[in-house]
């Protein structure tokens, strides 16, 4: 499988931040995101709300200029956040973003780190790596009805 660079060093990065733990979801330089990003905090000026995927003004302007930020477009880096707030057991919608109680319990940080490595894999588009059906040839009933 070939991967590119900016999904290696993301992954490479996320698990340092989850083995240090220093992935925390409230905090948008520790968060997915913040820590694709080397720990900085300018991306959250892309948006109005804390887990959108809306762009406001200055985030289209980035987007349309075409700009990347460690290899990700303004979009791609929303899609992740909001990946890793789902995960996490947040509550994302238009307008409000409810934050579970214990979110930063080990397992459910795990959670919103596998959610955000499926997304990464989406995004550079190849097999996410944390489904593990394959390794016990199992298929879901919804795919086994599909065939």
């Amino acid at each position: 499988m070939n991967i590119s660079s900016r999904f290696d060093a993301a992954v490479r990065k996320l698990y340092t931040a989850f083995h240090n733990n220093t992935l925390n979801p409230e905090d948008c330089t520790q968060c997915a995101v913040g820590n694709i990003l080397d720990q900085k905090d300018s991306w959250k000026h892309m948006t109005d709300m804390h887990g959108s995927v809306k762009l406001n003004y200055v985030g289209l302007v980035h987007q349309n200029l075409g700009r990347r930020f460690n290899g990700y477009s303004p979009i791609e880096l929303l899609q992740i956040e909001a990946s890793f707030l789902k995960g996490c057991g947040y509550r994302l919608g238009k307008t409000y973003c409810h934050k579970p109680d214990y979110f930063k319990d080990k397992a459910i940080l795990f959670n919103g780190l596998s959610e955000v490595i499926s997304t990464l894999c989406r995004l550079d588009h190849i097999d996410n790596i944390m489904d593990c059906s394959n390794l016990f040839n199992y298929q879901s009933k919804s795919l086994e009805l599909q065939h």
